[in-house]
């Protein structure tokens, strides 16, 4: 959420951030949030002249008492004073809840770095992480090399839960977890601190860490409760620093947070009807920073390194992927995703995204920091160091060998126990 004085002193920079965006249709906000603060001004200027007046008269009756003169009709100008003064209130909280409104629908400012592009098809590649392999082998579909490993049921999960649900059995649950035990203790070796939030946050958060239209598309909401199921953990462990005011000497905060996902997947991708890559129900690792604004792009930089390290040690190939301005949520003012190699597709897949927020999501949440001269808005920063099963994806076909067992990988052993996953033939493994 932009600051109403930036953009009155920024009118055609916000416009021409918007036309960067491809979102012409929101042109119209910045004019019509400029007037209604007009309008704001006019009913404070008129709130400050009435209470200056009804100092005036307080002070008039108190002299004309003092005196022993009659003070009738200043008493009875005092007593209507009031009755004005919360008519303006009540039409000020209003127009102050519709800026606001308006306000969490301008997008954020885009960094100058960002590409200029519509969509996700115009994002840019910044660079590759690990030799991308194509075995001289066929490749199984993760779902059907993840069945015949015995580690998978998604027939079942279909009766009990619907599409967009799974069960994962034995040694593929076992490696799922591994490698989210092995995510959490990465991050704690960089410091950061570890954390098991709330997994349903209130309205007031969701607004406050997300655009209106990420929350239609995303959020599930718990019927007759003013709770969400969070759609990542970020969102709760933002949400624990609302209205508070941190201490410079106390930065940065640096929290890694495990958390199960949930999503409603509303939009063109959809549910898959066979697989693990799209679905209701997940489980992340995640990463935030809340920082001086100053520090946020040097947090950009190591965080999304972190997650590449991650998967380096995975011995999955990734690559960088810069989001491009039309694909760019509101709120973010940088954006990149970490995308596996599928040997299978031939091509990158997401595995995850780095975002900087910079102050859009504190000013939401009234999240400030204190140096002991002033006080002024955090920035906020977060990245999925590795969720799964889409990690689990990429580790089945990039560590899938010729007879369709699985090789774990080293740093994964001391989780798990095992070394390799074989295909299990006439039930034994």
């Amino acid at each position: 959420m932009l600051d109403i004085k930036f953009i009155k002193e920024n009118v055609e920079l916000v416009k021409e951030n918007i036309r960067k965006k491809f979102q012409e249709e929101k042109l119209p906000l910045v004019d019509r949030v400029l007037k209604l603060d007009e309008q704001w001004r006019k009913l404070k200027f008129e709130e400050d002249k009435l209470r200056s007046e009804r100092n005036k008269i307080s002070k008039r009756i108190n002299e004309l008492k003092k005196s022993g003169k009659k003070a009738d009709k200043e008493l009875k100008e005092a007593k209507a004073i009031p009755v004005k003064i919360s008519k303006l209130e009540e039409k000020r909280r209003r127009l102050e809840k519709e800026i606001r409104e308006v306000l969490m629908k301008i997008p954020n400012i885009i960094h100058e770095s960002v590409p200029i592009g519509k969509d996700d098809s115009e994002n840019v590649e910044i660079e590759k992480i690990g030799k991308p392999v194509i075995p001289d082998y066929e490749i199984l579909h993760h779902a059907e090399l993840a069945e015949r490993l015995g580690g998978l049921d998604l027939d079942s999960a279909r009766e009990t839960s619907g599409h967009g649900f799974y069960y994962l059995i034995d040694k593929l649950a076992v490696l799922h977890s591994a490698m989210l035990s092995f995510a959490r203790d990465y991050m704690i070796s960089k410091g950061f601190q570890y954390v098991i939030p709330p997994f349903m946050i209130r309205g007031k958060v969701v607004e406050g860490v997300m655009s209106f239209e990420e929350m239609d598309a995303m959020m599930y909401k718990i019927e007759g409760e003013d709770l969400y199921l969070i759609g990542t953990s970020e969102h709760s462990m933002i949400g624990r620093f609302i209205n508070k005011i941190i201490k410079s000497k106390d930065l940065p905060i640096t929290l890694t947070s495990y958390s199960p996902c949930f999503r409603k997947e509303v939009g063109a991708h959809g549910i898959e009807e066979k697989g693990l890559y799209r679905l209701h129900q997940f489980e992340k690792q995640e990463m935030i920073v809340i920082c001086d604004p100053e520090d946020s792009y040097k947090w950009y930089d190591k965080m999304l390194n972190y997650t590449v390290d991650v998967f380096r040690q995975l011995d999955i190939p990734v690559r960088k992927l810069e989001i491009c301005s039309g694909d760019l949520a509101d709120l973010k003012t940088k954006s990149a995703d970490v995308e596996g190699w599928s040997p299978r597709q031939k091509k990158y897949f997401e595995l995850g995204s780095c975002s900087n927020l910079t102050d859009a999501q504190a000013r939401r949440l009234n999240i400030k920091i204190d140096n002991g001269r002033e006080k002024y808005f955090a920035h906020t920063l977060n990245n999925t160091v590795l969720a799964s099963p889409r990690a689990l994806i990429a580790l089945l076909e990039n560590n899938q060998q010729r007879d369709g067992s699985i090789k774990v990988p080293k740093v994964l052993w001391k989780y798990t126990g095992f070394k390799e996953i074989r295909i299990k033939e006439n039930g034994k493994k």
